[in-house]
């Protein structure tokens, strides 16, 4: 069921942790406001919770302020494509119809904090900040390069390959909002997860664990993965390391 959690309000937009990470574009003092006004408050929920639900529609963007959750979509007899996972600092709900029904649900994995921004008033952005507006086309058009990439490994490379990629993506993006200390982060998802992400099954999706395991890539135990070093598990998923990481922040 989708989360039903009345929001709150605890951390203001000047104080808010994300903003010290390198990764996020600075804001000037005007636009920190208007974001702040737009801000209506912060959803806490526990892991396990819908907080987008596909087929119903939903009133509320949002950005994850704490923890992990992913987006998927599923089929009528229950088979499920995780199309991204969500990290700190990711904005949630622009991925669909802007006024229609959600094609996609989102839940988390653990227990999640989310800023939650009113989905009718985005179009006070383009007409009174047009700077935060670029900002949200820009992560739209960001998302789909990301999907794009994933949709490449899907149909392209192979499954050691298309692992190596998704694990990296996952790595790096962990490391730009501090959760990567000395080569090892938690990934808060099971192995059935990262299967519906990859489209294999979850022997064929433990195998290519174990195969980049063996060849000393990753380490990967109990959740907790450890990458050596990033340049040859780039090399074996061509994955561009010289790209822009730097995002806007919402």
């Amino acid at each position: 069921m989708q989360a039903d959690i009345p929001f709150g309000y605890g951390v203001q937009c000047p104080q808010c942790p994300l903003r010290a990470c390198e990764v996020f574009q600075a804001v000037s003092d005007d636009e920190l406001d208007f974001i702040s006004a737009l801000k209506a408050g912060e959803l806490r929920t526990g892991p396990a919770s819908t907080v987008l639900q596909e087929g119903v529609p939903s009133d509320h963007l949002f950005t994850l302020l704490e923890g992990w959750a992913f987006r998927y979509k599923t089929l009528d007899d229950g088979r499920r494509q995780i199309t991204s996972f969500v990290l700190p600092g990711d904005f949630i709900g622009i991925q669909g119809s802007m006024l229609g029904d959600m094609d996609h649900s989102v839940e988390t994995l653990t227990p999640a904090v989310l800023c939650s921004f009113p989905r009718k008033r985005v179009w006070e952005l383009y007409q009174n900040c047009s700077s935060l507006a670029f900002d949200i086309t820009w992560l739209a058009a960001r998302q789909e390069s990301i999907l794009n990439e994933h949709l490449l490994s899907l149909g392209r490379r192979n499954a050691v390959e298309c692992a190596a990629y998704y694990i990296l993506h996952l790595y790096l993006r962990a490391d730009d909002v501090g959760l990567v200390t000395e080569g090892r982060v938690r990934f808060p998802f099971t192995q059935e997860h990262l299967a519906d992400a990859l489209g294999l099954s979850l022997v064929h999706t433990n195998k290519t664990l174990k195969k980049l395991s063996a060849d000393g890539l990753i380490q990967w135990e109990h959740g907790w993965c450890f990458v050596p070093d990033v340049a040859p598990l780039a090399e074996l998923a061509r994955f561009d390391l010289g790209q822009p990481r730097t995002r806007p922040l919402l």
